[in-house]
């Protein structure tokens, strides 16, 4: 059965077009079009309705020490008010899951999990918990609404008293206006540009949503559907779930070993192999490539070399910013250098790609 999220209503007055994602009825496009919705965001203000991913809560005196044990960053150098991009990891050192860890004090920490993630991660987290700890899964406490783009901030402050330039990136504060309370705003996102993503009892999600559409006329704000969110993180090499990491990948391959602390002193899941992998030569790289010749990559596509397939396109698009087909890939490591040049298996036909510096997309000074 499919789930709605508590914005349905308010995304149907705006003429979204819907797909299943994850087991969610969600908007994949708005009236104006992916196009238009991509370039809100990089220009002005696009607003995502995020209410899909998971939320777990980890409580109690041990709290800090069992998400450390659980996911590959150092969350002991968070402090109250910090956010940390992180991964959980199998014993083998493979990806469960990318996450985000919320330190809101030493006894509470919110973990955000992907949305096709949820049941696994609870149970991977429940069944290999610390001891005087708890954990609760949150999901259907939380709306979250990510409101993206280089006016975001001018926009939130006609409607948030905080002063929002004191919460710099991957930091949150927790706000209350227009007679909602505890809403949690963090300088957070997957765009690649500024940013604040909004977390909210579902109950006040919709008059949330219409504040921000709402708060500054001068300011181009639109409701961006997954479409749009997919060119947008893919033209910053960000990674998705199910595409560039899963249970198959290692974060050494992905490029994530930033996330994966090795010299901290505790130990976390999967710890001892990443070591072993990290210490050996690779077999593959998480590439980003542009096509030289025609042609439009796909996830799923083969990389051809020597006229057999050695790799795999992970996620492709034609770039809305700067109009070039571009694509992100594994391919094997002595062919990951800028530059080294390959083929893309486009229905049939093999076309030229070559690997080039990421992110695709510069961001306006």
């Amino acid at each position: 059965m499919l789930k709605y999220t508590a914005l349905y209503n308010d995304h149907k007055k705006h003429q979204a077009s819907f797909v299943d994602f994850a087991g969610w009825q969600m908007p994949i496009q708005f009236e104006h079009g992916i196009i238009a919705e991509h370039q809100a965001v990089r220009n002005s203000v696009g607003l995502f309705d995020v209410s899909h991913m998971g939320q777990f809560e980890f409580t109690g005196p041990n709290a800090i020490n069992a998400v450390n044990y659980l996911t590959t960053n150092n969350v002991k150098k968070l402090t109250n008010g910090k956010a940390q991009y992180s991964l959980l990891c199998d014993d083998n050192g493979m990806i469960i899951d990318d996450v985000i860890v919320y330190q809101l004090h030493n006894e509470h920490i919110i973990m955000v999990v992907n949305a096709s993630n949820i049941e696994k991660d609870f149970n991977w987290c429940q069944s290999h918990l610390m001891d005087n700890t708890q954990i609760q899964n949150k999901s259907n406490d939380y709306a979250l609404i990510a409101v993206q783009g280089p006016l975001s901030q001018q926009l939130l402050s006609n409607i948030i008293s905080t002063d929002l330039s004191s919460i710099k990136p991957f930091h949150f504060s927790i706000v209350a206006f227009n007679n909602i309370p505890n809403i949690i705003i963090a300088r957070t996102g997957y765009t690649g540009e500024d940013g604040f993503e909004l977390f909210c009892a579902p109950k006040h999600a919709s008059d949330l949503w219409n504040m921000c559409l709402t708060a500054d006329s001068s300011i181009n704000t639109q409701p961006i559907g997954l479409a749009a969110r997919d060119t947008l993180r893919i033209e910053m090499k960000y990674s998705l779930y199910g595409n560039e990491i899963s249970n198959s990948t290692n974060p050494i391959e992905a490029g994530l070993s930033w996330v994966v602390k090795l010299k901290n002193t505790d130990n976390f899941i999967g710890k001892k192999n990443l070591t072993t992998i990290k210490s050996q030569p690779q077999l593959r790289s998480l590439i980003g490539f542009e096509m030289i010749d025609r042609g439009i990559p796909r996830h799923g596509y083969d990389v051809i070399i020597d006229n057999n397939s050695k790799g795999m396109v992970t996620s492709g698009t034609k770039s809305p910013s700067t109009n070039n087909a571009i694509g992100i890939a594994y391919v094997p490591y002595a062919y990951s250098d800028i530059g080294s040049e390959f083929y893309i298996d486009i229905r049939g036909k093999y076309r030229k790609a070559k690997v080039v510096n990421t992110p695709f997309y510069q961001k306006k000074d």
